[in-house]
């Protein structure tokens, strides 16, 4: 007990006996002693209740009243209460001042921050930027559906994800479609999401920019190596010895220039792409070819297997997609030592989609470089891809052309173990293939005694 509440609670105590002794001492002069004492503690109950009586009125009444003077427990009491008003106050005022501050903060932020709540998906608050880029109005769309409230934005599809949501990175604003929109959604509690609008239009502008110097670029570049080629063929080797290591060099940097450019141009394309074309992707025969590239690229130097666990087919461009998969196990082949595995294979994941992994043994990839993977012209090692003839535009590639399917790439991987790419379609995205339907027509016409034989 602190020192000053003991000796509040001392004094008290003592007071009290004090008036008890002396209610005993006038009995006795008076010839009745238990009357007097009966009533000087009938006297103490009393006003002990009238200062519990006092406490609770002060309590409900939330009044801020000042401490009672003096040293008994019942004034320590009020001064203990007194501080605990004044504490409760002083954090009340700095909780409203630093939510004032947090509001500020956000209604000053040139982005649009929507609060969501998570069941309903309806709009619980807002700032200032959300009128502007998400043409929100305040108070008439609180606890609106915030699907109805951003159409035609796929806000509603976007949010059935959760938070397995891929940002929108190139979204048409509600209020005008040459407005381009960056929509994040932040789940940051169990029952509130965060919505965050970002306006990306100069970014896209500068984007479609580059894309087109870089494709136009590409193109013209395709008629002097065309010519540089022809020269090169032209060139015989034998006729000037000397020459043989200069003109073999050019050829192979004239090949690399050349495949450069035809990724620049395919990557160009994809990106320009807006959709698929959709047809039956034939997985095993698929997954034949890339296994026979697979072999002719590692020309014996790696085990390469290849497993179809489901009989299951794409829906896609066969075209892209083996382009995509084929970027996969090139580069699996050649950062794999040899001797090292290539493990590719297709099956049904559990949601009821489809997922194309591609295994091997090879250098492995650092952590710190596994979130730039994707991007054009990144490389983990500049020595070891050019020395292996990479691009640097293949997994650039691969994503785009996922993208375009609605697919997504996952990666893992870990330094001298290997890595691990994986394909995840949706379940749209998959349907059984010819041959399993046909099997099952025959199983269902088979009449059920030979069925059982």
């Amino acid at each position: 007990m602190p020192p000053r509440l003991a000796v509040g609670w001392s004094r008290t105590l003592g007071r009290q006996c004090l008036i008890l002794l002396g209610a005993l001492a006038l009995g006795l002069l008076v010839g009745h002693p238990w009357p007097a004492l009966a009533l000087a503690a009938l006297c103490i109950v009393i006003w002990q209740q009238w200062r519990l009586r006092r406490l609770l009125l002060r309590l409900q009444a939330r009044r801020h009243l000042p401490p009672a003077r003096g040293t008994g427990a019942w004034n320590e009491l009020d001064r203990l209460l007194h501080q605990s008003q004044d504490d409760t106050r002083s954090r009340k005022r700095r909780l409203v001042e630093m939510l004032r501050a947090y509001r500020a903060a956000a209604a000053a932020l040139p982005d649009a921050v929507v609060v969501l709540d998570r069941n309903s998906q309806r709009v619980q608050w807002f700032n200032e930027a959300s009128t502007r880029l998400l043409g929100l109005q305040y108070p008439a769309d609180l606890e609106a559906s915030v699907g109805d409230r951003l159409q035609p934005l796929p806000i509603s599809h976007w949010l059935a994800s959760g938070r397995h949501a891929e940002p929108l990175l190139d979204a048409p604003s509600p209020l005008d479609p040459a407005v381009r929109l960056s929509l994040k959604l932040i789940p940051y509690s169990e029952n509130l999401w965060l919505l965050v609008a970002r306006d990306v239009s100069k970014l896209m502008r500068l984007e479609q920019v580059r894309r087109d110097f870089v494709a136009n670029v590409s193109h013209e570049l395709r008629t002097p190596l065309t010519v540089i080629h022809g020269y090169l063929d032209m060139l015989d080797p034998e006729e000037q010895p000397d020459w043989a290591p200069i003109l073999s060099e050019m050829r192979l940097q004239s090949q690399r220039m050349t495949q450069l450019v035809e990724d620049l141009l395919t990557l160009s394309r994809l990106e320009a792409q807006e959709a698929t074309a959709d047809e039956a992707v034939p997985m095993s025969s698929l997954l034949a070819t890339l296994r026979r590239e697979a072999e002719a690229l590692s020309l014996g130097r790696h085990t390469v297997t290849v497993e179809q666990s489901d009989d299951a087919d794409l829906w896609g461009s066969t075209k892209e997609l083996h382009s995509a998969f084929s970027n996969l196990v090139a580069n699996a082949v050649r950062y794999t030592p040899a001797g090292g595995h290539i493990d590719v294979g297709f099956r049904r994941d559990a949601d009821g989609g489809a997922v194309l992994t591609v295994r091997d043994t090879g250098y492995g990839i650092p952590a710190a470089h596994l979130p730039r993977i994707t991007e054009r012209f990144y490389r983990v090692s500049t020595s070891r891809s050019r020395e292996l003839g990479g691009t640097g535009l293949g997994l650039a590639i691969v994503k785009h052309v996922l993208q375009l399917h609605q697919a997504r790439l996952e990666i893992e991987s870990e330094v001298g173990r290997g890595s691990v790419f994986s394909c995840h379609f949706p379940p749209d995205r998959v349907h059984p293939n010819h041959e399993s339907r046909q099997g099952a027509k025959r199983d269902q016409a088979r009449p059920p005694a030979s069925r059982a034989g």
